[in-house]
C-alpha cells in the first residue's frame, strides 16, 4: 500500500482497503472512498476526511482527535475510537456504533445519528443542536450539560440517561423512552414529549415537574 500517496490524497478509491494501525495523521483524505475499509487502530489525528465515504468502515480504536469527519459514516464501527475535538457537523452516522468512543468536545450539530448506538457513552457538554437522533440508543449515556436544542429524539431509547442541565429546548422527544432518566434542571421549553415514557424519571426543576 502506497501510504505516502494516500496521505497526500492522491488515491481516491480505497474501498475495502486494509489500513489497520497505519499512520495517516494529517492526511488529506477529502472525498476519498473508504467504504468498508479496515482502519482498526489507525492514526487519523488531524486528518481531513471532509466528504469522504466511510460507510461500513471499521474504525475500532482509531485515533481521530481534531479530525474533520464531516463524512458519510453510515453503519461505521467506531467503538473505542478517540474523536476528541473532532468535527462531525452534518455527518451521516446513521446506524453507526459509537460505544466506548471518546467524544469530548465533539460537535454533532446537524448530524444524522438515527439508529446509532451511543449506549453508555460520555457525552457531557457535547453539541447535538438540530441533530437527528431518531431511534438512537442512548441508554445510560451521560448528557449532562449537552446541547440538544431542536434535536429530533423521536422514538429514541434514553433509559437511565443523564440529562442534568442539558438544553432540550424545542427538542422532539415524542415516543422516546425516558424511563429512569435524570432530567434535573434540564431546559425543556417548547420540547415535544407526547407519548414519551417518563416512568421513574427525575424531572425536578423542569417544566415537566407538574406531570410527574
Amino acid at each position: 500500500m502506497e501510504i505516502a500517496a494516500i496521505r497526500a490524497g492522491k488515491i481516491k478509491q480505497l474501498s475495502g482497503a486494509s489500513l489497520d494501525d497505519e499512520d495517516l495523521s494529517g492526511s488529506q483524505l477529502e472525498q476519498v472512498n473508504l467504504a468498508g475499509a479496515s482502519l482498526v487502530g489507525t492514526n487519523l489525528v488531524r486528518a481531513n476526511l471532509n466528504g469522504a465515504r466511510l460507510d461500513g468502515a471499521k474504525l475500532l480504536c482509531a485515533q481521530l482527535m481534531s479530525a474533520d469527519v464531516r463524512a458519510n459514516c453510515l453503519g461505521a464501527n467506531l467503538m473505542q475510537a478517540d474523536l476528541t475535538g473532532a468535527d462531525l457537523r452534518g455527518s451521516n452516522l446513521r446506524g453507526a456504533n459509537l460505544m466506548g468512543a471518546n467524544l469530548t468536545q465533539v460537535s454533532f450539530a446537524g448530524a444524522f445519528l438515527s439508529g446509532a448506538n451511543l449506549m453508555g457513552v460520555n457525552l457531557q457538554g457535547v453539541d447535538f443542536r438540530g441533530a437527528d437522533l431518531r431511534g438512537a440508543n442512548l441508554n445510560s449515556a451521560n448528557l449532562k450539560g449537552a446541547d440538544l436544542s431542536q434535536a429530533d429524539l423521536q422514538g429514541a431509547s434514553l433509559c437511565d440517561a443523564n440529562f442534568e442541565e442539558a438544553d432540550l429546548r424545542g427538542a422532539n422527544l415524542g415516543g422516546a423512552n425516558l424511563t429512569g432518566a435524570n432530567l434535573l434542571c434540564a431546559e425543556l421549553d417548547e420540547a415535544n414529549v407526547n407519548g414519551a415514557t417518563l416512568e421513574r424519571s427525575c424531572v425536578v426543576g423542569t417544566s415537566l415537574a407538574d406531570r410527574s
